[in-house]
């Protein structure tokens, strides 16, 4: 099964961010006291008011361990592949929504809520829609979003509108069929056209390599205080943080502050670790207590749920390894988030 993040570089070296596990949660005035010690990572991360997700593959939905630990342990949910458009629009106006519509079937069984994922993505966009250009691919652009965003109308909390829109240098990258043909543009047209397809859903512009403050991540700073300062619709920042062991997270918290100031939720998309045993478990409670320091993180979600099914499965990244089992930075996730404090208002 192709995953989501096949396609892009299988090291993530750029990302200018170390696992420091050390940062401040202090200071936060969303919490007070201290709360129990809750069992799960989503009942933990409601403590505060947040949530805790995975990315799912409906195609597991057979296999009982995947399904009982997805049920016991997350309160929020994403399609890893079956929202993207070569799967919700494989032909031009014939729509496929099956594999998402069991995301969002099996998500409202259990009282979670959905992001989705995504409406405008350079990487697994059907093979009609590459052969189109200008206003043709413009037209197709907002029909898509149209299409998509109106089926789930009022079932998706979060949409990433556009992912991966930049290049490292922190301009538009340019191996982009929708950035070819449309210019800087059709960003700010897919969030206005989203915005009219599902009003009460979060927009977001979610990304990679972002995860601290660096020529990347300014370049997407300058479009959102852009967009905010000329009432484009845009809600919510997502960062997917696919990290490592040696990953440099020293600014990690301050670049989540320095979105929200601009007036936008902030939320951790697609975290995953490559690692094992204490030094991963020290990145994942770092980013943990990072979310935590910053009133508007949302929520997390990771990539996944046991290490085999993961993109980066030699890596071992996840919190469950191939059985299921609870890995030491799954304790420190869970240990992070139950020493947040409760929710107040």
């Amino acid at each position: 099964m192709k995953n989501s993040s096949s396609v892009r570089p299988r090291s993530r070296t750029a990302l200018a961010l170390l696992a420091s596990g050390v940062l401040a949660t202090s200071g936060v005035g969303l919490f007070t006291g201290t709360a129990h010690a809750a069992e799960t990572l989503g009942e933990s991360a409601a403590q505060s008011g947040r949530y805790f997700g995975t990315a799912i593959e409906p195609g597991y939905f057979g296999e009982q361990p995947y399904v009982n630990t997805l049920n016991q342990e997350f309160n929020s949910v994403v399609a890893e592949n079956n929202m993207k458009w070569e799967t919700t629009e494989p032909a031009q106006g014939q729509f496929d929504f099956s594999g998402g519509d069991q995301v969002v079937a099996h998500a409202e069984s259990q009282g979670m809520q959905v992001r989705g994922h995504t409406l405008v993505w350079h990487s697994q966009l059907a093979q009609w829609a590459q052969q189109l250009s200008g206003d043709a691919l413009n037209q197709a652009m907002i029909d898509h979003i149209n299409g998509v965003a109106g089926h789930y109308q009022g079932q998706i909390a979060s949409w990433d509108v556009v992912n991966e829109a930049f290049d490292e240098d922190g301009t538009r990258r340019d191996d982009s069929h929708f950035q070819q043909q449309l210019g800087d543009g059709y960003i700010e047209e897919a969030f206005r056209t989203a915005r009219e397809a599902d009003p009460n859903a979060q927009l977001c512009y979610n990304d990679y390599n972002t995860d601290g403050i660096n020529a990347k991540s300014n370049g997407v700073y300058d479009m959102v205080a852009d967009f905010k300062a000329r009432g484009v619709p845009i809600d919510c920042v997502g960062f997917q943080t696919h990290l490592s062991t040696s990953s440099d997270l020293s600014t990690y918290q301050e670049n989540l502050q320095r979105f929200a100031d601009l007036g936008v939720n902030v939320q951790i998309t697609e975290l995953d670790v490559g690692g094992s045993g204490t030094a991963q478990a020290d990145v994942y409670r770092a980013v943990t207590q990072a979310c935590l320091a910053v009133e508007r993180c949302e929520g997390i979600t990771v990539w996944g749920i046991p290490d085999t099914y993961s993109w980066r499965a030699e890596e071992t990244p996840l919190l469950f390894d191939g059985n299921y089992q609870k890995k030491e930075a799954y304790y420190a996730v869970l240990e992070a988030l139950n020493s947040a404090g409760t929710h107040q208002g």
